[in-house]
């Protein structure tokens, strides 16, 4: 029977069936099949369940596909993906407007969001200790192309409503962002009820503190689900082709009209975006950004391209030696 993980805990998942909740483990053929640790269940994956006798467990069998994910590479020198979500209609990217307002590394969650096929949305939380919360938020408006921006205290439930209008009847929205932006205040504002644990910022670097350490969906009384996710201050998108083009359009829109179509942008003649920036219509800044993810994507494409040939090398060997005992079983 189909049903949806609503939270990943390692070994084992929480599953909702549309009536009941069941803990569910991964068939072995599920986990032998898999090619990666990818193409394991996540939180907000569709997937076909097998219910056992003890009534509240079952085996997760098949995950069904995709329709959106939100994926970064994962840590360490490993060339691989780390999946964070799954089926999420939009993302809320959660930046605070203290120590934490940093556009460069909206930049980064933006070009995540984009390449996995969600809808993206800036949510500026903690408006209630920043008197300069509407420049801020116009600094915003300037790089996010065209990406709605919400200004909000979820502390003081300033302006909630226009998080909640992303919420409607079988809506599903996830929050990320780093550690201390509000993400748990946030999530029990609009639940309208304790859920998730809370804990203040350091007062010597105005870090947050890791208070949400798993990926789980909450059920609303409306019928949206809210997915809340731990904090990441680092993240590396793992294929940053389309999504870079969308969160950068404003260059790709600029590289359009230099004169040579492989322009690099630097000392070529009729280069646009040169151009721009230096009659300051494109800030160095953001092109530099550009620049940075554009050569991480680059790097983990070759380095994925290299890992995927070695990991389907393994795959084959291991069906061909599971086949050869199969055969000498049979007499074969």
């Amino acid at each position: 029977m189909p049903a949806r993980v609503i939270e990943d805990l390692g070994e084992s998942y929480r599953v909702h069936d549309g009536s009941r909740e069941l803990l569910a483990e991964a068939s072995g053929r599920l986990r032998y099949e898999a090619a990666s640790r990818e193409d394991l269940p996540v939180a907000g994956d569709w997937v076909l369940i097998r219910p056992r006798p003890e009534g509240d467990r079952a085996v997760l069998v098949r995950v069904l596909a995709r329709r959106t994910r939100l994926s970064r590479k994962a840590a360490g020198k490993e060339s691989t993906a780390q999946v964070l979500a799954a089926n999420v209609d939009t993302v809320l990217v959660v930046q605070g407007l203290d120590r934490d307002f940093n556009p460069r590394r909206l930049e980064r969650y933006l070009v995540a969001v984009r390449e996995g096929g969600a809808q993206p949305a800036v949510v500026l939380n903690k408006s209630d200790v920043c008197p300069e919360a509407a420049l801020r938020a116009a600094e915003m408006e300037r790089i996010v192309g065209g990406v709605r921006v919400h200004v909000i205290s979820a502390l003081q439930g300033r302006r909630m409503d226009s998080v909640a209008c992303y919420l409607g009847l079988g809506r599903t929205v996830a929050l990320v962002g780093s550690s201390g932006v509000g993400k748990s205040t946030l999530v029990n504002r609009i639940a309208g009820a304790e859920i998730q644990r809370v804990r203040t910022a350091r007062e010597a670097d105005g870090r947050g503190r890791h208070t949400t350490t798993s990926r789980r969906l909450v059920m609303l009384d409306g019928g949206g689900l809210l997915l809340d996710t731990p904090g990441m201050r680092e993240l590396a998108p793992w294929d940053a082709g389309a999504g870079l083009d969308e969160a950068f359009s404003d260059i790709e829109d600029l590289a359009g009209s230099c004169r040579f179509r492989d322009c690099s942008h630097g000392v070529e003649p009729g280069c646009a975006v040169r151009a721009a920036l230096d009659d300051g219509t494109l800030d160095r800044a953001r092109f530099a950004s550009h620049e940075k993810l554009l050569r991480e994507a680059r790097h983990t494409a070759m380095k994925h391209d290299a890992a995927l040939r070695c990991q389907e090398t393994l795959r084959w060997k291991r069906i061909h030696l599971e086949m050869r005992r199969a055969h000498k079983k049979n007499g074969m």
